[in-house]
């Protein structure tokens, strides 16, 4: 095969992305999320505000695709954690009335709903999504590896990097 035949790797830079993406996108997704069961989470509530959609509709692509998502890629919260998360966040928008409980959706499920919901705002939302949580995990990484550290002089460096990716 030529070099000129040869299969290109074609891959954005991720601030390409995420200066595509609406900073009020990346802010409402990175502010949806809570941490329930020890992982990050999107309640259904809040995915079906980022996309567009009715709750319902996004239980209803759960039902009707219980295949895409196995556990660990979603799950129904209990009684107790809904009132714990009423409790600690007064902003929660679920409704008192509602009869059904809610559903909280790993990054995973997260792009499985990707996968059901077509439209110009899913695909926003999608890469809104991507983008936020692989900022996550690099904080998460960072703040380790800050933990860890014993030089001064390095934990500085790495105060001001976490500092950076915080305040992106």
């Amino acid at each position: 095969m030529r070099e000129s035949d040869s299969p290109k790797q074609i891959s954005a830079p991720k601030k390409e992305i995420t200066n595509a993406i609406s900073a009020q996108l990346m802010a409402d997704v990175s502010n949806s999320i809570v941490v329930i069961r020890d992982q990050p989470v999107l309640l259904d509530v809040d995915v079906a505000r980022l996309y567009g959609v009715e709750t319902k509709r996004i239980n209803e692509a759960v039902r009707n695709n219980p295949a895409k998502f196995p556990d660990g890629y979603m799950f129904v919260l209990n009684t107790e954690e809904l009132q714990d998360l009423r409790s600690k966040f007064s902003t929660t928008k679920i409704s008192p009335k509602s009869r059904v409980l809610p559903k909280a959706f790993t990054e995973r499920g997260l792009y499985m709903i990707a996968t059901i919901l077509k439209s110009r705002t899913a695909l926003d939302v999608t890469f809104a999504i991507i983008e936020t949580f692989a900022t996550v995990r690099e904080i998460k990484r960072e703040l380790i590896d800050l933990h860890n550290e014993t030089d001064k002089n390095k934990q500085v460096k790495k105060m001001h990097r976490f500092g950076d990716l915080v305040s992106e």
